[in-house]
């Protein structure tokens, strides 16, 4: 069975069982698919609203896979793997679709999660980040971790052994919760300018994380020269790019370096 077949059928399971589980708690069902012209061909994708029934809560997420012609990276083809995208505070679960669709292209399933829900309390704008916004890190890394285990049961052909977690700002401080929590979890984390929560010192899971040229991390987030080079973690400081640059209303150029950066990093792990 070809991976697009495997993937479009392991969808159509996660779809239904969506549906489902919409209709007992009272969501919509998922919203049909979209197709998009990429220079790398299409890429389909999907709307779906999970649900987390033990938290009671709602995990609506985007699902980014390959479309008919896509281009993929010829080593990438025997097997997808698992990539999951984290959206910074404020920011809608779509609003970096210029990085799902170039994952897409190195060999991708992109599962992209709203993290951020209606008429839940706002997070805190003052006090100790490392106290006050903790909980909605660790809802982050908990949505993460159920997202990961509902693709294991829709997609079992997916290679969750080189599972990518990437996030922007806030969402990148949950990404490096998770890898604190969950060390063997994931292979690669690329933190796309967090400032809160300190970078893991260790060998596994790889880190890149691309820093803005206008913002800086809290004392103790990221690793000294010497930490670098001894946990092979990567820095890469994005010159004449801002924090909110980050995201698809960013310029082409801007936009291109960023994927530039993160094939970069991905081709050596």
């Amino acid at each position: 069975m070809s991976i697009r077949i495997a993937v479009v059928l392991g969808i159509a399971l996660l779809v239904n069982n969506c549906a489902d589980s919409s209709q007992k708690v009272g969501h919509p069902a998922p919203v049909p698919q979209h197709v998009t012209e990429t220079a790398k061909g299409e890429v389909k994708s999907y709307q779906l609203a999970l649900f987390d029934e033990a938290r009671n809560r709602p995990v609506p997420i985007a699902v980014y896979v390959p479309g008919s012609g896509a281009k993929l990276n010829p080593q990438k083809r025997s097997k997808l793997k698992l990539a999951i995208l984290n959206h910074g505070y404020g920011s809608p679960h779509t609003g970096y679709s210029f990085i799902a669709y170039n994952l897409v292209a190195q060999g991708y399933l992109v599962a992209s999660i709203q993290h951020d829900l209606p008429k839940e309390a706002p997070m805190p704008t003052t006090g100790n980040p490392q106290q006050v916004r903790r909980p909605y890190w660790e809802r982050g890394a908990q949505n993460m971790l159920f997202v990961l285990q509902t693709l294991k049961k829709s997609n079992p052909e997916l290679d969750f052994k080189s599972l990518l977690l990437v996030g922007h700002s806030n969402g990148g401080d949950m990404a490096m919760l998770f890898a604190h929590k969950y060390p063997k979890l994931a292979r690669n984390i690329i933190s796309l300018d967090n400032r809160r929560m300190p970078l893991p010192r260790t060998r596994r899971p790889h880190i890149l994380s691309i820093r803005s040229s206008d913002q800086v991390a809290d004392d103790g987030v990221l690793p000294t020269a010497a930490e670098q080079k001894k946990f092979d973690i990567q820095i890469v400081k994005m010159e004449n790019m801002t924090h909110n640059d980050i995201w698809d209303g960013a310029t082409e150029e801007k936009k291109q370096e960023i994927n530039r950066t993160i094939n970069n990093f991905l081709k050596t792990k």
